[in-house]
């Protein structure tokens, strides 16, 4: 009943931001996993998608080393419809690059690679993880996208695609790590209301959510087998990801005001990269028309 209520003023929440925009926003994530970007940025994405903005998801990998009981070509290919399944769910793209799980490198090929993708899709804002992580390829991911940055807009870099010419603003997915430095939430966006469209892309990666992750968490035995109940403990699951630190209440706080910001219960947040494009604030609210005027 509860994961219904949610559903439904989830699809609400969503419906009021369906307009065409004048001109659309087109915004790229980019993750090391076909997962990664769903999680960071998943119920952005429902709602830019909504307003008739432009997203696409890019998978640095395959994903073909994350099961525990398959893997190779099989699993890049189960991984890849999941991806496409949630691309119809949130109305988005979503491309996966050959790369196998657990070896990406930040080689000139995938700098070059990554290039491509931000021109081609003439990105206005580049979401990707920092380069501080547990995992390499999420490490690499950042390092890749980190080099990316700059060169996106020098024409006599991949001259076979036209440079950008006028640099997106890149930015980070939320992470708790701590050393070198800590994630710095500096916009935070309301997702409480979108929460269930997020987690309705995240069920469509089956054999992440309900397979893998909970086997390296030595949890598998308390997944749901009924396809609602196991819904119902992902967005569970969820809810808590996407809490509120004392920071990202300061952060909410500045965007939505002190009297909205009470009402906010789940968010995603991002830290503004040192490369690319420098926005203020006016320009974040532009490349953020979900925030309140």
């Amino acid at each position: 009943m509860r994961f219904t209520l949610l559903l439904t003023l989830c699809l609400s929440a969503v419906g009021t931001f369906a307009q065409v925009p004048n001109s659309p926003l087109r915004v790229i994530v980019i993750g090391a996993h076909p997962d990664d970007c769903d999680l960071g940025a998943g119920g952005i994405a429902a709602i830019y998608s909504a307003m008739g903005h432009k997203v696409k998801f890019v998978s640095m990998t395959n994903g073909d080393a994350g099961h525990q009981d398959m893997g190779g070509g099989e699993l890049a290919q189960r991984r890849y419809k999941e991806t496409q399944e949630v691309a119809k769910r949130l109305g988005i793209t979503y491309d996966v690059l050959d790369n196998h799980d657990g070896e990406l490198m930040p080689t000139l090929e995938n700098r070059l690679a990554v290039i491509r993708k931000i021109r081609e899709w003439k990105a206005d804002l580049v979401i990707a993880p920092r380069t501080n992580d547990y995992h390499p390829d999420h490490r690499n991911t950042g390092v890749v996208v980190q080099d990316a940055a700059y060169l996106v807009i020098v024409p006599n870099v991949l001259s076979s695609v036209p440079p950008l010419t006028k640099n997106p603003v890149f930015l980070y997915f939320r992470d708790g790590f701590q050393r070198p430095n800590p994630f710095r939430p500096d916009i935070a966006i309301d997702i409480t209301e979108t929460l269930a469209k997020k987690v309705d892309g995240l069920d469509a990666h089956t054999s992440q959510f309900y397979e893998w992750l909970p086997w390296t968490r030595q949890d598998l035995a308390n997944v749901p087998k009924d396809p609602v109940e196991r819904k119902k403990w992902l967005l569970a699951a969820m809810e808590k990801r996407s809490s509120l630190t004392p920071e990202i209440k300061a952060s909410v706080e500045k965007w939505y005001g002190p009297e909205k910001a009470a009402k906010v219960k789940s968010v995603e947040v991002f830290e503004i990269c040192e490369y690319g494009r420098q926005p203020g604030p006016d320009e974040i609210k532009r490349l953020f028309p979900m925030l309140p005027r």
